[in-house]
């Protein structure tokens, strides 16, 4: 799961996680704005309203997220694009739904989590 915000710079990080992260499923939460050329054939887009007040977007997320994740116990989360209003969103989103979140970054070491 990665948050893509309109922050270009910092979308190597998510497409680095997008091609060697070994999972079943990638969901990319963006803005509706967003371009989609983040993606691979493991990737779902899940396109929400960044403009939405923190509360609308964390209630939007979660009705868009709670059925595909129906099960999980954890999700492994980047949060390097975007910005902290989507962030805290989507991590209260997750948490609420509920399920556990690992943060996972891109390093020169590869795939590295965070906690």
């Amino acid at each position: 799961m990665a948050f893509v915000g309109k922050d270009k710079e910092n979308w190597g990080q998510i497409q680095a996680l997008i091609n060697r992260l070994d999972c079943e499923q990638i969901f990319l939460v963006k803005d509706k704005d967003v371009e989609d050329s983040l993606k691979n054939n493991k990737t779902e887009i899940v396109n929400i309203n960044s403009s939405a007040p923190l509360m609308e977007l964390k209630q939007e997320i979660m009705q868009k997220l709670k059925g595909k994740l129906r099960g999980e116990l954890e999700v492994s989360v980047s949060i390097a694009s975007g910005n902290g209003k989507e962030h805290m969103a989507l991590i209260s989103a997750l948490l609420s739904i509920p399920v556990g979140i690992r943060f996972v970054v891109f390093t020169q070491k590869g795939i590295e989590f965070i906690n």
